[in-house]
């Protein structure tokens, strides 16, 4: 499991959304990782080889992540040295991304807290590890990353 922390440079606070009769909190802005745990060792038992391990944990070592959400839609694009990722979902609907070794699934986010959005990844071929994400806002104002 592969665990990072990122800061952004103001924090902002929850939402209301009427929708949803509740508080919904704010992941949106550009975030900078401030540190990483365990990503080798992730993609090791996800079967990756030793030569793109070493280049994939160079490469992510600072990668930039820009959220913009409107309500309970998230969008997500995180760049790094050798390339860049979009997603785009709903909290609570299906929808179709890669696994972190690059392989095709499809995701179910949900709230697991009302500050944490957790997912599981269902691979669309094949089998493999079971794989998850989450994401966290802390009472701190920081953007936890599981993996």
């Amino acid at each position: 499991m592969q665990f990072a922390e990122f800061g952004r440079s103001s924090v902002r606070k929850s939402a209301y959304h009427p929708k949803m009769e509740r508080n919904i909190p704010d992941f949106s802005g550009t975030w900078e990782m401030k540190s990483s745990e365990n990503f080798e060792e992730l993609l090791k038992a996800l079967g990756v080889n030793v030569m793109l391990r070493k280049i994939a944990v160079k490469a992510a070592s600072k990668p930039l992540v820009e959220i913009t959400q409107d309500g309970e839609t998230l969008s997500i694009k995180t760049s790094t040295t050798v390339r860049t990722t979009h997603i785009t979902f709903t909290v609570g609907q299906e929808f179709n991304e890669s696994t972190v070794d690059g392989r095709p699934c499809t995701s179910f986010p949900r709230w697991e807290t009302d500050s944490k959005i957790s997912c599981e990844q269902t691979l669309q071929k094949g089998e493999g590890p079971k794989t998850s994400w989450t994401r966290e806002i802390t009472s701190d104002g920081k953007l936890i990353l599981v993996d």
